[in-house]
């Protein structure tokens, strides 16, 4: 039984905006059985990753139910799991987990935010520069969608202004496989001690491509420090400086959508759920895709694989202990 509460196939990914054409993606690793051929890269991702998923599903026969909301995972009878929805209640023996992060974008809080007369907005919800047209704009964030945000609105922009926590890191030449697998490693031994996953840009750095080096040349990227306040009109810095503001951009990223899973008490006292490849420790009928170091299409579908075996391992033991 396949769950999705979105109202079309495509994931996350029907949800991004159309300046967000597929030429400017990171890449789509195509999934098993099926690759994505022949898209045009001027086209919004949305529509073309949204087809893809869609031919895919009828393709090899997934019956996904949708829109449905899971709204608790709990212990059931009989060792099974109660998965409780908007369309009525299931009873499984296993669960894979695969909600991600876009249903829960991360806003942190400041000084003086509830003040602030302009508007606030983050990343998952941008619809496109024009939005943005005569406005002087504060963007906060040092990952990928911070720096694609600000170089396409700020020639729509009156004014913008970078803040980041942290020294944005470029990096220099090809992002191979290696240089993948240690970022992932990193990203994966953080679950392994039940701490909550950072995002794999967090260790990998910025690409330095050409966008990124007009951006740095023509001072759009001139990052600033990260702002101690929010004033009525803008962001304020402890020493003086001041910057007025229409808008304040937040792309501070996503945290796991895992508030379904609370009745199972799976997180650890560091805050995230402890893993076991896919599996958490806590409860072995449960496994996670899309979490941590599996939080991309190609960590996903070998994250997939390795549920799978999992579970085919536990039922079949169950199996045997009730034979």
């Amino acid at each position: 039984m396949v769950l999705d509460h979105s109202p079309a196939p495509g994931g996350a990914w029907q949800f991004r905006w159309p300046s967000l054409t597929y030429g400017k993606v990171h890449g789509m690793h195509a999934l098993p059985g099926m690759e994505l051929t022949g898209a045009d890269p001027a086209r919004p991702s949305a529509e073309v990753i949204g087809e893809y998923f869609d031919r895919y599903e009828r393709a090899f026969g997934l019956r996904v139910r949708r829109p449905v909301d899971v709204r608790a995972v709990r212990a059931g009878e009989g060792g099974r799991l109660l998965v409780e929805t908007s369309r009525g209640a299931w009873s499984t023996r296993a669960l894979i987990n695969a909600t991600g992060t876009w249903d829960r974008p991360f806003v942190p809080r400041y000084p003086g935010q509830e003040a602030f007369r302009g508007r606030q907005s983050h990343t998952a919800r941008y619809t496109g520069p024009e939005e943005f047209a005569g406005l002087r704009v504060v963007v906060v964030g040092g990952g990928a969608s911070g720096t694609q945000h600000l170089l396409e609105l700020a020639p729509y922009a009156a004014a913008t202004t970078w803040v980041t926590r942290r020294p944005p890191v470029f990096r220099e030449g090809p992002f191979d496989q290696e240089a993948g697998r240690a970022a992932v490693a990193l990203v994966a031994e953080r679950v392994r001690q039940g701490l909550p996953p950072r995002s794999v840009v967090s260790v990998t750095g910025l690409p330095l491509n050409d966008a990124i080096r007009r951006g740095l040349a023509d001072g759009v990227l001139d990052r600033k420090p990260m702002f101690d306040r929010i004033t009525p009109d803008g962001v304020a810095w402890d020493d003086g400086r001041r910057v007025a503001a229409d808008v304040i951009l937040w792309a501070t990223g996503f945290r796991a959508a895992l508030d379904h899973l609370a009745p199972l008490r799976l997180r650890e006292p560091g805050g995230g759920i402890r893993l076991d490849g896919t599996r958490a420790v806590a409860d072995p009928r449960v496994h996670l895709v899309g979490y941590g170091p599996s939080a991309s299409t190609i960590g996903a579908n070998r994250a997939g694989r390795a549920a799978v075996r999992d579970i085919g391992r536990l039922l079949a033991g169950q199996d045997t202990a009730a034979a």
